[in-house]
């Protein structure tokens, strides 16, 4: 179990999902599986496919320490389940890229997954899901370079996403966590100190940011 806050409200976690290779479009959805085989990862065996993580490895920390320099973020809405509502948020699902080209679910439990801090209700924002805007910035000679920009509409719906998981119920449970899927990266996909992540609503006008450094413990033998 895992304890969150969300706008200063304790959320406990029971269950960390992240479902992998969304990707709406069949065409973006290849490029990206493209892009992975590039530094050595397997293609997935179907898609989406749903991995069971860790919920120890939540954290809404300002730095993580990971091992070695091939570890990289990726940003992805993430759905949080509680009692009374579902609850929309940011976060990344920080990889060992090394350890993902042998084994993907072995390279989800080895860095920590981190969350945003704010959260938006999932009813006010499903009309307009598709027009969300999912971006995360990477710090390259000390400055944020754009790393990953796109709507929601590239990624399936958190309904469908759910629906996956569950059998075919659209209901996410209360406790459950899931993370629901990531963009291409822009340019190849690289470690870097800094990793930034936001998701942004144009019609209601917010952003939910969350920014982290990364640490690299050394490798030894």
């Amino acid at each position: 179990m895992a304890q969150l806050a969300f706008d200063g409200k304790a959320v406990e976690i029971d269950d960390l999902v992240i479902a992998g290779w969304t990707g709406r479009d069949v065409a973006a959805l290849e490029h990206h599986i493209e892009e992975l085989k590039a530094i050595g990862v397997q293609p997935p065996s179907r898609v989406p496919l749903y991995y069971r993580v860790a919920t120890s490895l939540l954290t809404q920390a300002d730095s993580i320490e990971v091992l070695g320099d091939d570890t990289s973020g990726e940003a992805e809405p993430v759905l949080v389940g509680t009692p009374d509502r579902l609850w929309v948020t940011v976060g990344a699902d920080h990889t060992d890229r090394r350890v993902e080209s042998y084994g993907v679910a072995v390279s989800k439990q080895l860095c920590p997954k981190v969350v945003g801090r704010a959260v938006w209700r999932f009813e006010d924002v499903e009309p307009h899901w598709d027009q969300l805007i999912l971006r995360s910035f990477v710090e390259e000679g000390g400055k944020p370079v754009l790393y990953q920009e796109g709507t929601l509409a590239r990624i399936r719906t958190p309904r469908e996403l759910i629906a996956g998981w569950r059998d075919g119920d659209k209901r996410l449970p209360p406790g459950v966590a899931m993370f629901c899927g990531t963009l291409p990266a822009i340019g190849a996909i690289r470690a870097a100190p800094r990793f930034t992540m936001e998701l942004e609503d144009p019609v209601l006008g917010r952003k939910i940011t969350h920014s982290y450094r990364i640490q690299a413990l050394p490798v030894v033998a």
